[in-house]
């Protein structure tokens, strides 16, 4: 259960403050996502910095119990296949990111979620 907390103690906050850029500086985040899927480099360095950190968290952390600790698991999954398909068809990332983009829902859809899941994480992780 430590685990889980500091885990929920570290990527709570980062995810919230994501949310919240991502809601308050739309066209900003708009900006880089689109100068970021021009960069098949920085693709794969986001892969790398994907890939690594969720193998820690699913090598450390994979609960997969029907609570908030759930999220911590999927969070460290999505980030180990994620960093995989960075790493192996950057290419489809750029498109993929590009078609994303083109409908501006999915930023603020997107900015809601991380707010929302950081807001979870960090009320377990801090007070829960």
């Amino acid at each position: 259960m430590q685990t889980s907390i500091f885990l929920a103690q570290l990527i709570g906050p980062t995810l919230a403050v994501i949310g919240l850029g991502m809601l308050v500086n739309r066209e900003a985040y708009r900006e880089m996502a689109e100068e970021f899927l021009d960069n098949r480099a920085l693709i794969y360095l986001a892969g790398v910095l994907a890939l690594v950190p969720g193998l820690a968290i699913v090598i450390l952390h994979n609960v997969w119990v029907f609570d908030w600790r759930l999220i911590v698991t999927l969070f460290g999954w999505l980030a180990v296949i994620g960093g995989i398909f960075r790493l192996l068809l950057p290419q489809q990332v750029s498109e993929m990111g590009s078609a994303i983009l083109d409908r501006p829902a999915w930023l603020t859809t997107g900015g809601i979620v991380c707010l929302a899941l950081g807001g979870v994480l960090s009320f377990y992780g801090y007070v829960g």
